[in-house]
């Protein structure tokens, strides 16, 4: 009689996967801003009823990092405490907050360019989280 046991995923291949995976979400965000900035892209947004800001490399990659970070942590929540069907709720998290981060951009004023790049920035982080940070065998 012999035994056999499913293959484990190793916790570090894991971790390095996710960890890249934040990584290129940033370096993503970051090169989407430049490819705006060099195109051109006046990056300064007013918000209804605020001052102009100006959307520099430090709230990109602050705010993708955060967001990143946001949804390492709520699937490994997910993972702990909801077993197979962690992705599958947490794709749905994903999906809604996606839908939800547009509602800011669709609400200032800012140049097609820069809400163009924005609004890219905005899809990136999700579709790198989506592709790099489940496991593959569920």
């Amino acid at each position: 009689m012999s035994s056999t046991t499913a293959p484990s995923v190793s916790t570090t291949a894991s971790l390095r996967r996710r960890s890249l995976g934040i990584l290129a979400a940033v370096a993503a965000c970051v090169a989407i801003w430049l490819v705006g900035a060099f195109g051109g892209a006046d990056y300064a947004v007013r918000s209804p009823g605020q001052a102009v800001m100006v959307v520099n490399l430090v709230p990109v990659v602050v705010v993708s990092l955060a967001a990143a970070l946001l949804g390492w942590a709520a699937l490994a929540l997910l993972e702990r405490f909801t077993g197979r069907s962690a992705t599958t709720i947490w794709f749905s998290l994903v999906v809604a907050a996606t839908l939800l981060s547009f509602a800011p951009l669709l609400q200032v004023d800012a140049t097609a360019g820069a809400k163009i790049a924005l609004g890219a920035m905005h899809l990136t982080v999700p579709v790198v989280l989506v592709s790099q940070l489940p496991e593959n065998d569920h």
